[in-house]
């Protein structure tokens, strides 16, 4: 299994990124996926979460209405387009592949993609 983020960098409160996680070595089109943030000093932060077929997702409410997930099977490949950035966005972004029916436990992490909201 392996989960690669990219689309992280750095940008101003209330602009907007793109993250992207390409998934390789399991059936992508299987799996729920989630994002989860940690932040420096903190620990790790559910974000969101999507079912398989794409049609439901889960967002912690800090970022509902702001951020969306979505996942193109046919790509094997998860986003998470963040739009209203604010400061305490700031974090390291992992997608991660999720148990089925656990409450979004999951087992396989990326490296992290870094996001850093700042004037």
């Amino acid at each position: 299994v392996q989960l690669v983020e990219s689309g992280g960098g750095m940008v101003q409160p209330g602009g907007s990124l793109r993250l992207s996680c390409a998934a390789s070595g399991f059936t992508f089109s299987s799996y729920d996926m989630s994002w989860v943030r940690q932040a420096p000093g903190k620990g790790p932060e559910w974000v969101s979460g999507i079912y398989p077929g794409g049609g439901s997702t889960y967002y912690v409410d800090s970022v509902k209405g702001r951020f969306t997930m979505y996942r193109d099977n046919a790509k094997n490949t998860l986003y998470l387009q963040m739009n209203s950035l604010k400061p305490e966005d700031t974090a390291l972004y992992y997608c991660a592949r999720a148990l089925p029916a656990t409450g979004w436990a999951m087992d396989y992490w990326g490296q992290g993609a870094q996001v850093t909201v700042s004037s």
